[in-house]
């Protein structure tokens, strides 16, 4: 039996032919794919790739660095979550490290995408980075998640880079963590200790490409085709086959992605906006 993979995180490149992008990607055994869109325009890309197999999912959301840009346009996402292919709301968080929109921007996008995920019964996709020697993204994306998740929210924190403490934080939130090909990196220690302790019930793996390309293809072009890199390194920290965490991940990711809750429609829409309650609410 073929191994399979499931890759629960990548960016399209623009222009790519899209044809040709899954074909690579299936001849490497990842015959399921999440593409993320982080703007509109990548979000219409996403859909657009996922049209070519019922194995391609999508979604829909605002990159922290593009927060600016969209405040008061969110509505305009709600046209993709009506969409049988669109399985997640994100990529949506919080980065303190770039700042290419001020925390204020980022948190108000960030909790109004959250209560899209909530109205629309899709999981979220959660970035989260901060500026060295800080966790205040931390801090402030924990505070936000946990009143997403007592509202029944699922969410995953993908690419994840940080401490155990700050795992078993979102863990404990019902949150997934996604590993990306860091875990390949020497220095990253800290992302393979992650991918131990990690259940095997909460573990995806993503290449998050065209970005963090494996070793040995760190430096270059990443792309979905590189995912069993990834998962080999992951299998190798947790001292088991790399069929069996293909077959967990993939289980965990055609979960996490299940499309079984009710869609996003005005008339059935009767619950109080996750932002409302939020102490960090901008007016």
């Amino acid at each position: 039996m073929n191994t399979i993979f499931f890759d629960s995180h990548f960016h399209l490149p623009q222009d790519s032919d899209l044809a040709k992008f899954q074909r690579e990607a299936a001849a490497s055994g990842v015959t399921w794919l999440m593409a993320v869109g982080g703007d509109y325009e990548s979000a219409v890309q996403a859909r657009c790739f996922a049209e070519i197999s019922e194995n391609i999912f999508f979604s829909a959301g605002v990159h922290p660095h593009e927060a600016e840009s969209y405040l008061g346009k969110e509505d305009r996402f709600t046209e993709f979550l009506l969409d049988d292919s669109c399985r997640a709301v994100g990529e949506i968080g919080l980065d303190y490290f770039y700042e290419n929109s001020v925390p204020a921007s980022q948190i108000r996008i960030f909790e109004k995408f959250l209560d899209l995920s909530l109205t629309s019964g899709l999981p979220a996709i959660v970035h989260c980075r901060d500026a060295n020697g800080s966790f205040r993204a931390y801090e402030d994306t924990v505070c936000l998640l946990s009143q997403f998740s007592e509202a029944g929210g699922r969410f995953v924190i993908h690419c994840f880079t940080g401490t155990v403490k700050w795992a078993e934080k979102f863990l404990e939130l019902g949150g997934y963590i996604g590993i990306t090909g860091i875990v390949t990196f020497p220095k990253a220690d800290n992302v393979r200790e992650i991918a131990v302790m990690v259940p095997a019930d909460r573990l995806l793996l993503e290449t998050d490409s065209p970005y963090l390309a494996p070793v040995p293809f760190r430096g270059k072009t990443n792309h979905p085709k590189n995912l069993p890199v990834i998962a080999e390194a992951v299998a190798a920290a947790r001292g088991v086959e790399t069929a069996e965490i293909a077959e967990i991940s993939t289980t965990n990711a055609l979960r996490f992605f299940a499309n079984d809750a009710s869609r996003l429609t005005a008339a059935t829409r009767d619950s109080t906006p996750f932002s409302a309650s939020s102490p960090f609410s901008v007016p």
